[in-house]
């Protein structure tokens, strides 16, 4: 008993250590280490859902005057309309005083198109898979399976479409007319963008712009990227555009809290699940660009 006791002992004092030397690595070590002229690597990853972060950091770039230019290295599938439409401005308003040059990587589709389409250059690999252009809605529903299981929702309403598409009663054509309406409208602000930023005149790019995705060879020769390289040669045409050809490219660290630093991304992702579970929020109707 006195040895199994010794040993939770020594565990426990391995384990007060780690947090300790982690928690030193969180205070010391989240400061920027920017070279005098850089050349900033910002990775754009996964589904778009919310723009707090790239915007954050965006802003900090453009007003530091050791950032000569930014590498957008964009591997996104899109995401919500609105944090794209967010980061898509934002980059509008840097190229104005520094080069902004997107590499795009397996997958740059969708939303991730739309903010790509903002940027001074875009470079593609020869198989990114990007296009998609185009918006969707989707929810599902479930009238037939309340009705089996004897749930009937009671909804209390102010106006005959305040429920819009709400998965307990039937699917309303008048609901589905509102839907669409709204998503050929964002759609048609999605065609804007690409245009103006490619340009491209519109009724050319309407003919593609059907949700179908292209390789980086073919978006080539649509006109929706200017060359195909690698990030590598992305940060060198970023070197060009700023006329710095001895910057030095740098990765941009996203700074994580210490329970992250301890217990990784991963379990904050679980728990946050679990919150949205908690919370009721088991069905999202969101407008996306997404692929």
């Amino acid at each position: 008993m006195r040895r199994f006791n010794k040993i939770l002992t020594i565990l426990g004092a391995v384990f007060l250590l780690f947090l300790f030397v982690s928690f030193l690595r969180f205070l010391f070590g989240q400061g920027d280490t920017y070279p005098s002229k850089g050349i900033a690597i910002l990775k754009v990853k996964g589904v778009i859902t919310d723009s707090e972060y790239y915007l954050n950091e965006l802003k900090k770039l453009k007003k530091d005057k050791r950032v000569k230019a930014i590498v957008l290295r964009v591997d996104s599938p899109g995401g919500s309309v609105v944090p794209c439409q967010e980061i898509y401005s934002e980059i509008l308003r840097i190229k104005k005083s520094k080069p902004v040059v997107v590499s795009m990587g397996s997958v740059a589709a969708s939303g991730g198109l739309y903010i790509s389409v903002a940027a001074t250059k875009i470079f593609a690999e020869s198989a990114t898979i990007t296009g998609s252009i185009g918006v969707i809605m989707q929810t599902m529903n479930f009238k037939k399976v309340a009705d089996r299981v004897g749930i009937k929702v009671v909804t209390v309403k102010s106006g005959s479409h305040k429920d819009l598409l709400n998965p307990f009663k039937p699917v309303d054509k008048g609901d589905v007319e509102i839907i669409q309406s709204l998503i050929n409208d964002v759609f048609s602000q999605f065609l804007e963008a690409v245009s103006q930023g490619r340009k491209i005149n519109i009724l050319n790019l309407r003919k593609i712009a059907d949700g179908r995705v292209f390789s980086g060879r073919r978006a080539l020769k649509l006109g929706l990227v200017d060359k195909i390289g690698d990030l590598h040669d992305a940060v060198e045409e970023a070197k060009k555009l700023a006329n710095v050809p001895d910057a030095h490219p740098f990765e941009v660290k996203r700074k994580t809290s210490f329970f992250d630093r301890v217990f990784s991304e991963n379990s904050k992702i679980v728990f946050d699940k679990i919150g949205v579970i908690i919370n009721g929020e088991l069905e999202s109707k969101r407008l996306m660009y997404l692929y």
